[in-house]
């Protein structure tokens, strides 16, 4: 009867220690500490047996290496994700979005396309392909996609936002500044005010785009967009140091780093 209890006292232990690993490498990730993330995601990876977890946890540590902007070794864990479960809809979305990132369009659409045979109302697989629409020039699908989502997800925020954003590119900013007034009137949220900065910054209203941006901070601290908005007034305002630190707060809360190569080069490192 010893070896019985033995057992299940053993196996008792290392679950609880396993939860506790999990329990961690989520909480590494909430507080944007991608480093750690990586760590325990890569260990959880290496011992997980069920390939459905095993993806999850590729998945996840893929998001954080590229988070930390080692793009390279994000692809091969998202592959892997892939491999361990080849249905995993948000793989084929990271996939695809780190694709477009790194200028292969025509790699993302594949994955896009694939992502969407498995889940035909997957918002995020349409907002990627909307961008990639847009940047190809072809702004009619663009549109079509962002629409599509609203026709079976309305209140999707993201959706209503981009379209929104193809108003401003376009030129649009009047039509831009009255849908982002609209929007902020139903549901003010850090990611409106983020979208609103940007339209007063094109408008060159520079105390406007930036009260918009403290507004979204001061709704959610953690929102690295909105930091990115904030740095773009004030270097435009003659005040780099300010705005390199909140380039800094931004990659510290998930933005990648990478992306504001060009703004790191206007910052005077003392």
């Amino acid at each position: 009867m010893k070896k019985p209890l033995l057992l299940l006292v053993s196996i008792c232990f290392s679950l609880n220690f396993y939860a506790q690993d999990k329990k961690l490498a989520e909480e590494c990730f909430k507080k944007a500490d991608y480093k750690c993330a990586e760590e325990q995601y890569s260990k959880l990876a290496a011992a997980e047996q069920i390939q459905k977890f095993q993806s999850e946890y590729y998945n996840n540590l893929g998001t954080a290496q590229r988070r930390l902007g080692k793009a390279t070794l994000a692809f091969k864990s998202y592959e892997s994700a892939l491999i361990a479960n080849p249905m995993s809809v948000s793989v084929y979305a990271n996939l695809a979005s780190l694709h477009s990132q790194k200028g292969n369009k025509a790699k993302a659409l594949e994955y896009i396309e694939k992502g969407l045979q498995i889940e035909p109302e997957n918002a995020d697989l349409y907002l990627t392909r909307s961008k990639i629409y847009y940047s190809q020039g072809k702004k009619e699908l663009a549109i079509k996609d962002l629409n599509q989502i609203l026709s079976f997800s309305p209140d999707n925020i993201f959706a209503k936002t981009g379209l929104a954003g193809l108003k401003k590119n376009n030129g649009d900013l009047e039509g831009a500044l009255a849908d982002y007034n609209k929007l902020i009137a139903e549901k003010p949220e850090s990611l409106l005010y983020n979208g609103r900065a940007d339209v007063y910054f094109k408008m060159k209203k520079y105390k406007e785009s930036l009260a918009d941006a403290n507004k979204g901070i001061s709704i959610d601290p953690k929102f690295a967009q909105s930091y990115v908005a904030k740095a773009l007034v004030l270097f435009e305002t003659a005040k780099p140091k300010e705005a390199c630190e909140n380039l800094d707060k931004a990659v510290s809360f998930g933005y990648e780093k990478a992306i504001l190569a060009d703004y790191y080069a206007k910052c005077i490192r003392k």
